[in-house]
């Protein structure tokens, strides 16, 4: 849809579930993952939803792609070795490579916008919390320390911040903190459940997806926090916004 929310258009039809997660950074494409071959696999498509082609060929699930800033990898995560953890390959699902080893379940791949880190969620240390690594998984850090879950981190274009989605509060709000973990605010204040987070490519507005109105639909904000709109308004749910580049 156009960022006003005008111009809805379905780019998939299939009997299975499509999800999409990333575009690719020159817009030609977009990475999602799909269960129409039995299980979650990533796929990639024009656009236009034509050329739909698939990445991942396992007996596990492979979900949440990331594209990396440069386009010539995706990252993603799966349980295809015993435990959920985050994987990259080539663009084109070649070189399918483990980046975590954990016990815990790692997952949700988020990439810095020069392309030196990815920041995730892990449950590693009892409840889930944001983390970081070098883009080789590399340097493990902890970035938020919460006794309620802290996941889905979106990092801000110029990387100077990571918007992410918490339960400290009691119900799914939207947070952002600067990319050490520091200065950690809260963005949304709604009894509902707001998550899902999205940052524009130019940094001024975060998508989200919200069910304030009974449903989930997409709503836009200032990166503030402020003017918060509604995009689409449909009965059933509408979920998990990506901007274009």
């Amino acid at each position: 849809m156009d960022t006003d929310g005008s111009d809805q258009q379905r780019l998939t039809d299939n009997t299975a579930r499509d999800f999409i997660s990333s575009w690719s950074p020159d817009g030609s494409r977009i990475a999602f993952f799909s269960n129409r071959d039995g299980n979650f696999e990533i796929y990639v498509m024009d656009t236009d939803g034509s050329d739909q082609q698939r990445l991942t060929d396992n007996t596990a699930g492979d979900l949440m792609p990331s594209w990396s800033p440069d386009g010539s990898r995706i990252a993603f995560f799966s349980d295809r070795d015993g435990g959920e953890e985050i994987y990259v390959m080539d663009a084109d699902g070649s070189d399918q490579l483990r980046l975590t080893n954990n016990h815990a379940s790692d997952g949700q791949p988020s990439w810095s916008p020069d392309g030196s880190r990815i920041a995730f969620a892990s449950n590693r240390d009892g409840n889930t919390e944001i983390y970081v690594m070098d883009a080789d998984g590399s340097n493990q850090q902890r970035l938020t320390d919460h006794p309620y879950s802290d996941w889905q981190p979106s990092w801000s274009p110029d990387g100077s911040r990571i918007a992410f989605a918490s339960l400290r509060d009691r119900n799914w709000e939207i947070y952002v903190m600067d990319a050490d973990g520091s200065n950690q605010q809260r963005l949304t204040d709604h009894p509902a459940r707001d998550w899902q987070p999205s940052w524009s490519p130019d940094g001024s507005r975060i998508a989200f997806a919200s069910d304030r109105d009974g449903n989930s639909d997409i709503y836009v904000m200032d990166a503030d926090g402020s003017n918060q709109q509604r995009l689409t308004d449909n009965p059933d749910d509408d979920m998990t916004p990506s901007w274009s580049p």
